[in-house]
């Protein structure tokens, strides 16, 4: 598997129409606990990305990561704009300096893009965010990679890495944004950050092992 532009194109079409789907579960779960606009400022990045398919088409992977990072910085509003940013830099650095020629530089360039995310917003595993699930995606991701599985049990064991830290926000105690606020009574919703990632992560997945006819 190599990382390419018109992957990652198809990919933010894929993630589009996934976001557009869930809408109402995302909306349901920020107007719970959170501002109650994440699911416009996600859609809003995905449009972004997609509209901007001329500019990108024939770029090197890195190169159209690093044009997405700076569209979404001018284009998300809120918190959410350069912490998606700082994810797609991290990604688009990690590849400029080691390649994106094999699944397993993938699954690194992947984890050093979480990594820039948890930099840029000072976050951890556990605050109930979008790292419950990003965290453990990255981490399933390599280890995965490393096992030389397929490329269809990797997608596989990555899906389920996010329907768990998805899940494992439920119980969680919000200690980030206008959840924090909220205390103990955050307590039995999902963060719509953390669902949103799981949904973008699923689509992605389905994406690559999906019949090439």
């Amino acid at each position: 598997m190599i990382l390419q532009t018109d992957f990652i194109l198809k990919a933010a079409l894929s993630i589009q129409a996934a976001i557009i789907t869930h809408k109402p579960d995302i909306e349901v779960l920020d107007q719970a606990i959170g501002d109650g606009d994440h699911f416009i400022n996600v859609l809003r990045g995905a449009d972004a990305i997609v509209s901007m398919s001329d500019e990108l088409t024939g770029l090197p992977a890195d190169e159209a990561l690093n044009k997405i990072a700076i569209k979404l910085l001018s284009t998300i509003g809120g918190a959410a704009g350069p912490l998606f940013a700082s994810f797609f830099m991290g990604m688009a650095k990690n590849i400029k300096q080691n390649g994106g020629h094999d699944t397993l530089a993938i699954a690194v360039a992947f984890a050093a893009g979480v990594q820039a995310l948890i930099k840029r917003g000072k976050g951890k595993v556990g605050e109930k965010t979008m790292l419950d699930v990003l965290v453990p995606v990255a981490h399933t991701f390599i280890f995965s990679a490393i096992e030389n599985k397929t490329v269809t049990a990797i997608c596989t064991d990555i899906k389920t890495a996010a329907e768990d830290g998805l899940a494992s926000t439920r119980d969680l105690i919000a200690t980030k944004g206008r959840a924090a606020g909220l205390g103990e009574r955050s307590i039995g919703h999902l963060d719509a950050g953390a669902k949103s990632c799981q949904v973008m992560i699923q689509a992605v997945c389905n994406l690559v092992v999906q019949p090439l006819f």
